[in-house]
């Protein structure tokens, strides 16, 4: 099908449809409804009737969607089937966490290899290389790698990123706390814990005081 533009709420939304629908267990009814989905979610049904619409036009009238189906229509239009290379800077401890973390591949991230300002000589995480950030530039061009994640503390994130700009990442995953000025057409998505936490906070606050 031909796709709408979409809105990044929407983006946001997909990745979460897609993995109740890869959990729903073997044996289970082929198809799903946009309202057993929303159901499950605890979302609106006609919000999630309207993302599917987006994405697929495999929904059939008192039948739902055949899920395996819908799986690879929300698979392709996130673009998992394409495996993207990435690159990482800040071997710390966050950096090897994420390095580390096999989940990736099945949203089609690579991480080819970590950059650091002083790794160990033949440095090699969860079987990635790690090289000195002198040699980023040159594993970039030819390795035609567009999209770089941002490990390291805050303070060091803005130069970070203008390096990768330099050398030709288009799309910045940043786990730094703090704002990056970026061009126009470089995309940054940034990865809050604070705002994450606050979330959770005054969910646990306003519980406490229903309790009382």
């Amino acid at each position: 099908m031909q796709h709408k533009e979409i809105s990044k709420a929407v983006l946001k939304r997909l990745p979460g449809y897609l993995s109740y629908l890869r959990a729903i267990p073997e044996g289970s009814s082929p198809y799903i409804s946009a309202t057993s989905l929303a159901n499950a979610l605890g979302m609106g049904e006609v919000q999630v009737r309207k993302d599917l619409a987006m994405v697929s036009d495999g929904g059939r009238p008192k039948i739902g969607y055949l899920r395996e189906s819908l799986i690879e229509d929300i698979s392709q239009f996130l673009g998992y089937d394409n495996t993207t290379g990435a690159i990482l800077v800040g071997a710390g401890k966050l950096g090897q966490a994420l390095l580390g973390y096999s989940g990736f591949s099945t949203y089609g991230l690579d991480i080819l290899a970590a950059f650091d300002a002083k790794p160990a000589e033949n440095k090699v995480e969860e079987g990635r290389p790690v090289y000195t950030m002198d040699k980023m530039e040159s594993f970039c061009r030819t390795n035609k790698v567009l999209m770089g994640i941002i490990t390291v503390p805050a303070e060091y994130a803005q130069e970070v990123c203008d390096r990768m700009i330099r050398c030709g990442i288009k799309a910045i995953w940043n786990f730094a706390p703090t704002h990056l000025d970026v061009p126009a057409n470089i995309l940054v998505q940034n990865e809050n814990m604070a705002t994450s936490l606050a979330v959770l906070s005054m969910h646990l606050q306003a519980h406490i005081k229903d309790k009382k």
